[in-house]
């Protein structure tokens, strides 16, 4: 009788220490800046509200620009292999403005545009933003642009 006796008592606290154990939440879910200043971006695709794809029509000295926003609300653009003429290399200020779903920036990044940004998706891969562009003679048109690490 002993001997079941501290089976079931060794049974029991085993069977309590797995009922116990709960799974750690300390995974860290990535704020908006971080994600946003984890890496470079580089633009991928521009669709425009009723026409499509319209990526080729961004010109090819700026497809290949490469975005960096650092935590501190400081940016760079960068021309990469293809250099326009005149550079668009820059700097820029950047924050979030209503309730972290705009992005501003202190300058355009697209002719027609402005510096203001909705942001459709961010995170670990894909920066989305969206914003009204107007190129005339067209009328204005919501642009969404994505970007890539």
């Amino acid at each position: 009788m002993k001997k079941g006796y501290w089976l079931i008592v060794a049974l029991a606290f085993l069977v309590a220490g797995f009922v116990s154990c709960k799974k750690s939440s300390s995974a860290h879910v990535k704020t908006k800046t971080e994600l946003l200043t984890q890496s470079s971006w580089k633009l991928s695709t521009a669709v425009a509200a009723g026409l499509g794809d319209v990526t080729s029509q961004v010109p090819a000295c700026s497809r290949d620009n490469i975005y960096t926003f650092v935590s501190d609300g400081t940016g760079n653009i960068n021309e990469s292999t293809n250099v326009c003429a005149p550079s668009q290399a820059a700097s820029f200020t950047w924050s979030f403005l209503n309730n972290e779903g705009t992005l501003h920036l202190s300058s355009t990044l697209f002719t027609g545009g402005s510096s203001d940004f909705t942001i459709n998706t961010l995170n670990e891969t894909n920066l989305v933003l969206s914003q009204t562009v107007t190129i005339t003679p067209l009328p204005a048109m919501n642009v969404t642009f994505t970007f890539i690490h």
